[in-house]
């Protein structure tokens, strides 16, 4: 382990030159890292002269490492994994090289596919899909059942089952992250979606001060008297215990690395009791948020053709399905969410599958992470009674406008 950790700190400080033949792939650490080095090592197995190097950092350092080789063209990367919400910045700038049509395939999911193309879901494929994030929806169904309630359909059903629920009994109708910054935007963006508004329009536009946006986030607002004490801080750790632990009946937002304890006996008070859908609309189709992790290679790779066979394995069925299985990761292809071996694992799996179906992207500008930070603040000071929602949203919006005018 040592030895390994002195590799991995030697990789990380060293200035890459990338030879033929020899892959070098930009990835994440903890159990992001753990998936890729697995994927290497399989891909080595099947390729036993290939020479790959896996360079595993933090999410925010791998951002800032292959933004710097990109925009410098040094070709120290052929693989690199990034968040979708990084697309935008690489598509615009050229930075990707595009891949051929040959990766393609019918079986991955279309919406998370689709966001690796540029300048829309009918261009060139610059990135695939490798892990598919989705925001889900979970509730209670044993805490339903005994209160005569229904399975929520719409924000509004939300709100009026947390309220009978948290009257009734000493359980939480509703638990979410209300950290500022990106929690508590990631919980409001399916709330402002399922009212059929929107962060910008599409033109990349501002218009978060309509009547819609009011009433979503009105409704958001209202959920905090339904929540536990001190929600404000809560973050995903809060959320995955309250599920747990059954002293909260709903949760707005779950993410996929949150709740595969929720069934394990171990850990869990409410075995077999929670469901994990999408989440509710208010009109319209539910909108759950997507936050895939996408592979791509950049234009500068000295190694393209090599780089693109690796990202059809890395995202190959047999891989797909055995991350799954052995990672948590959730897969981006319809037949391993149908899997039955990973539908046992997973009982919610088809949910998911199908929540990805109809998943939307966060809005695709580039200044994404500076417009979530100022949505972030505004949000949280509206939870905390400092302003109104009308006031927030007003406010939010005129900042927004100049940030995206930059």
């Amino acid at each position: 382990m040592l030895q390994r950790t002195l590799l991995a700190t030697a990789i990380i400080g060293a200035s890459f030159t990338t030879i033929a033949g020899e892959l070098v792939i930009a990835g994440r650490d903890s159990s992001y890292g753990q998936a890729m080095q697995y994927i290497v090592d399989e891909y080595k197995k099947d390729n036993p002269d290939a020479k790959v190097t896996l360079v595993q950092r933090p999410s925010n350092g791998l951002y800032e490492s292959v933004v710097l080789s990109m925009r410098e063209k040094t070709g120290n990367y052929d693989v690199i994994l990034m968040d979708d919400t990084w697309a935008p910045e690489f598509m615009t700038n050229n930075w990707l090289a595009p891949l051929s049509d040959a990766v393609a395939d019918k079986d991955f999911v279309q919406a998370p596919f689709d966001i690796g193309r540029y300048p829309d879901a009918s261009g060139d494929i610059y990135a695939m899909p490798m892990v598919g994030n989705v925001a889900m929806f979970a509730w209670n169904r044993a805490t339903f059942e005994s209160h005569d309630l229904a399975e929520p359909k719409s924000w509004s059903d939300v709100l009026q089952a947390a309220a009978k629920i948290d009257e009734a009994s000493d359980t939480s109708g509703v638990v979410f992250r209300g950290v500022k910054g990106n929690p508590i935007v990631t919980g409001f963006l399916p709330i402002l979606w399922g009212y059929g508004a929107d962060v910008v329009d599409a033109d990349g536009k501002a218009t978060l001060n309509t009547p819609e946006a009011k009433q979503a986030l009105e409704a958001f607002l209202a959920m905090k008297q339904y929540a536990p004490r001190g929600v404000d801080v809560y973050n995903a750790d809060e959320v995955r215990d309250s599920l747990q632990k059954g002293t909260a009946a709903m949760a707005i937002e779950v993410w996929p690395a949150w709740v595969p304890n929720l069934d394990n006996p171990d850990m869990s008070d409410v075995v077999g009791d929670m469901e994990i859908m999408a989440p509710p609309a208010e009109v319209g189709a539910p909108s759950p948020m997507l936050g895939i992790w996408q592979l791509a290679v950049p234009a500068d790779s000295k190694n393209q053709k090599e780089a693109e066979a690796f990202l059809q394995f890395a995202t190959s069925p047999a891989i797909q399905k055995s991350l799954a299985l052995d990672f948590g990761m959730p897969p981006t292809r319809e037949s391993v969410y149908l899997d039955d071996d990973v539908v046992d694992q997973y009982r919610w799996y088809p949910q998911q599958a199908k929540a990805l179906t109809t998943g939307k992207a966060r809005p695709r500008i580039q200044n994404w992470a500076e417009v979530e930070s100022v949505l972030g603040d505004f949000l949280q000071m509206a939870m905390m009674g400092q302003m109104t929602a009308e006031q927030a949203l007003n406010q939010a919006q005129r900042r927004i406008d100049r940030i995206i005018k930059v």
